[in-house]
């Protein structure tokens, strides 16, 4: 089960930081991501990261974000996040935690979505 939290409304310029708690005992082995999807248009990825190594955990994501979203991960608290700054009114969107993602960033499991409103 994937909770997503950290939603809400924010101007132009703002942050918000989402997070995704996660059930089960197999988090810190799996990559987790977040998409998002505006009204009316397909659902698009947005951030990955995958399962930690003796390296860490490796990051992606969209052009589109790139340098303003940071996503993380917290193996102790099976717990995702996605930091937001310089938002933008096209980051508008519902965000959805992912989980088990395979190497086409195809996950197996979603959440429910939180709404994330920026303003101009």
């Amino acid at each position: 089960q994937l909770v997503e939290s950290g939603g809400g409304l924010v101007q132009a310029g703002g942050s918000l930081r989402l997070s995704c708690a996660a059930s089960g005992r197999t988090f810190s082995s799996i990559a987790m991501g977040w998409f998002r999807q505006v009204s009316g248009k397909e659902r698009e990825f947005v951030a990955a990261i995958a399962a930690i190594n003796w390296r860490g955990s490796t990051t992606y994501y969209a052009d589109s974000v790139k340098g303003r979203f940071t996503i993380s991960r917290d193996n102790a608290k099976n717990t995702l996040y996605l930091q937001m700054n310089s938002l933008k009114p096209e980051d508008t969107g519902v965000y959805y935690c992912a989980a088990d993602l395979n190497r086409d960033r195809q996950p197996k499991y979603w959440g429910q979505g939180t709404q994330v409103t920026v303003s101009s």
